[in-house]
């Protein structure tokens, strides 16, 4: 990684109070969702997942 670009994002991330590894997870579970099917069941009501007893 260039070395001003990464001294910029370690900037903004300390303006944020974030990590880079706090950043990382929240951009990598984002574009995650936006990635994946939506259910057509309620979230309480997926089938699909182990029911608890």
């Amino acid at each position: 990684m260039d070395a001003d670009l990464k001294r910029r994002l370690y900037a903004v991330l300390s303006v944020r109070e974030l990590t880079l590894k706090d950043w990382f997870t929240a951009q990598a579970r984002e574009l995650l969702a936006e990635h994946e099917q939506p259910s057509l069941l309620p979230k309480g009501d997926r089938r699909d997942q182990e029911r608890k007893p």
